[in-house]
């Protein structure tokens, strides 16, 4: 699997530490090192025109201490700490930091921070995608409007060589330009099924089967033959 870039940024009042913490993400493929910065009030110059999505920083810094730049970030990004001291460890877990890396720090607990940084945005990742609300409706042209249809509205779509006439609820219809195929890959599958290769319809909004034929608000639609086994598959028949 392709790992995708982490933007990030060293925060560091010593050199030879900057420059260590430097050599060690050049040696990281997918570590993009944006800024190196000697304290904590010039990184927040860099994060006003730069987003990251990792910081490693100092604890112990004038001016600015590593804790007080982290709390003082709205949205900060992935935090790791480095630092020569272990009583603030408590403290970074607090902050929600990935990792805590006590100096001297070797390559092999860097690349260990590295991993967890990895994991961690994984899985934000795929609580971003849990959480995404499924989009529910779709805009499309008509009568030089632009109308909005809730696919929860929608009883079954009529294809008519290149338009798609929208049957909606309280008798509404709405003939737009359209792909009866793409139509068909845009409709939530779980929802609608095509059954005629001018028909799409609402399978919670089917009222019967008899035949080849379908009733949805009391209009009796054809169902192809090649579409019937799959539609009484469909409706657990």
């Amino acid at each position: 699997m392709v790992q995708e870039v982490i933007k990030t940024i060293i925060i560091d009042d010593e050199f030879p530490a900057r420059k260590l913490l430097s050599e060690y993400a050049s040696k990281i493929a997918n570590i993009k090192l944006c800024g190196v910065c000697d304290n904590a009030v010039h990184a927040l110059e860099l994060l006003q025109n730069e987003e990251v999505d990792l910081i490693f920083t100092d604890i112990q810094m004038p001016d600015l201490s590593g804790m007080e730049f982290i709390r003082s970030l709205k949205n900060p990004p992935l935090i790791v700490f480095t630092t020569a001291h272990s009583e603030y460890a408590i403290d970074s877990y607090e902050l929600e930091a990935v990792d805590y890396l006590l100096k001297p720090i070797s390559f092999p607990r860097f690349v260990q921070a590295v991993n967890k940084v990895q994991e961690r945005i994984q899985l934000l990742r795929s609580k971003e995608c849990e959480t995404k609300p499924e989009k529910d409706y779709f805009m499309v042209k008509a009568d030089y409007k632009l109308y909005r249809i809730d696919f929860v509205n929608i009883l079954f779509v009529e294809g008519q060589s290149e338009y798609v006439t929208f049957h909606l609820k309280d008798n509404k219809k709405i003939t737009a330009y359209y792909a009866l195929k793409k139509l068909e890959e845009e409709l939530p599958s779980r929802d609608f099924m095509r059954i005629h290769k001018s028909y799409i319809v609402s399978l919670a909004n089917i009222e019967s089967v008899e035949g080849n034929l379908v009733t949805i608000a009391g209009q009796k639609l054809s169902i192809g033959k090649n579409y019937k086994d799959l539609l009484m598959d469909r409706l657990n028949c």
